[in-house]
């Protein structure tokens, strides 16, 4: 383990749920869960403090029950039980490997994780434990890329890290155009005033009021969240 060459000693990863799909429609694929567990066991041993936030878009979306006619504040609670779901799947594969990992919620369900207290989720990533932050802010309205946001703000953390399908920020979707252009960099300014939806506007903001620079890289490509810790210029930076 080379500490000395980390330039992240302590990241905030948003990952979203649907990377969890793999090529199905809903719910968790052990496989890609596995491989992702396996690439953060890597992090971890190069001395990184980790800290995750999870969507649950593969289970339930709360804006989307909302469009379909449901009360928008029982959506939103379901996909914020979906986010424990999805970060006890996760606590399991790390563990399961090794590694030390805790899942703190914003709602209180102690019989399955711990509260969210900043303390001790510092505490545990001093420790050397994957911590993993479940149920987003604990509010309705707000997105887990908030919720990302406002956890790297709390840990101190020295980049929040968006873990995404393309490697960076693109002028346009690069699915649809095939002329589009990654950035290397981007300031919060132009992410907002581009619209780029790199995150929501609320968590750009938050970030750029903090100081958090964000990276958006490409979680399917094997070895870059290292490198990425390492120094690398991987995927694209939002700072400034």
């Amino acid at each position: 383990m080379n500490e000395t060459r980390l330039l992240y000693r302590r990241i905030l990863l948003k990952l979203s749920g649907e990377v969890l799909m793999g090529g199905g429609d809903y719910g968790i694929d052990p496989v890609v869960l596995s491989r992702i567990a396996a690439e953060l066991k890597e992090v971890v041993a190069l001395g990184v403090q980790l800290g995750i936030v999870i969507g649950g878009g593969n289970i339930f979306r709360g804006a989307g029950l909302a469009r379909a006619g449901m009360d928008r504040v029982t959506g939103d609670h379901m996909g914020m039980l979906a986010t424990v779901i999805n970060s006890l799947a996760l606590q399991d594969a790390l563990e399961r490997m090794g590694t030390h990992a805790r899942v703190m919620s914003a709602l209180q369900i102690h019989e399955v994780c711990e509260d969210y207290i900043r303390r001790r989720a510092i505490r545990h990533l001093e420790k050397g434990r994957v911590t993993i932050f479940a149920a987003g802010t604990g509010n309705p309205f707000f997105t887990t890329d908030s919720a990302a946001a406002l956890r790297a703000i709390e840990i101190d953390a020295d980049v929040l890290v968006k873990g995404t399908k393309v490697d960076g920020v693109y002028t346009a979707d690069p699915v649809n155009n095939p002329g589009a252009v990654r950035y290397d960099q981007l300031s919060f300014d132009q992410v907002i005033a581009d619209k780029l939806n790199v995150m929501d506007t609320t968590a750009v903001v938050m970030c750029r009021e903090n100081h958090v620079p964000i990276r958006v890289f490409n979680l399917n490509g094997a070895g870059e969240l290292v490198r990425l810790a390492r120094g690398e210029n991987v995927g694209t930076l939002v700072t400034g």
